[in-house]
C-alpha cells in the first residue's frame, strides 16, 4: 500500500502534535510502545489499548500513519484530568470536541 504524501509543512506539525500527545499519555500514567505488528496471514494485530497487570498499555503500529496515531492518543486520553497534564492549546482543542462529541452511556 502506498503512503501518501503530505505537505511538509502538515506532516512537521502532525508529528510535533502526537508527540506532545504521547508525552501526555505518559504523563497520564500510560505506557506507550510502537511496534511493528505483525502483519502475516490469519493475524489481524491492531493499535490499541491494554491492560497488563496494573499498567495501562498503548501499542502503537510503528507504520500507523501520524493522523492514526493522533486518534488513538487522543483515546487513551479520554477520561483523563487534562488540567494536570501539560498540554499545548492546539492539542486541547483536539481533545476538547472528541470528548463533546462522544456518545454519552
Amino acid at each position: 500500500m502506498a503512503r501518501r504524501k503530505q505537505p511538509p509543512a502538515r506532516s512537521a506539525k502532525l508529528e510535533a502534535l502526537v508527540d506532545e500527545l504521547e508525552r501526555a499519555a505518559v504523563e497520564a500514567g500510560i505506557r506507550v510502545r510502537r511496534e511493528r505488528l505483525l502483519r502475516e496471514v490469519g493475524y489481524h494485530a491492531r493499535s490499541g489499548m491494554c491492560r497488563v497487570g496494573d499498567e495501562r498499555l498503548l501499542l502503537i503500529d510503528s507504520e500507523l500513519e501520524p493522523d492514526g496515531q493522533i486518534e488513538l492518543l487522543l483515546e487513551a486520553l479520554d477520561g483523563h484530568d487534562l488540567e494536570k497534564l501539560s498540554l499545548s492549546d492546539d492539542a486541547r482543542r483536539m481533545i476538547t470536541p472528541a470528548r463533546a462529541t462522544k456518545p454519552k452511556p
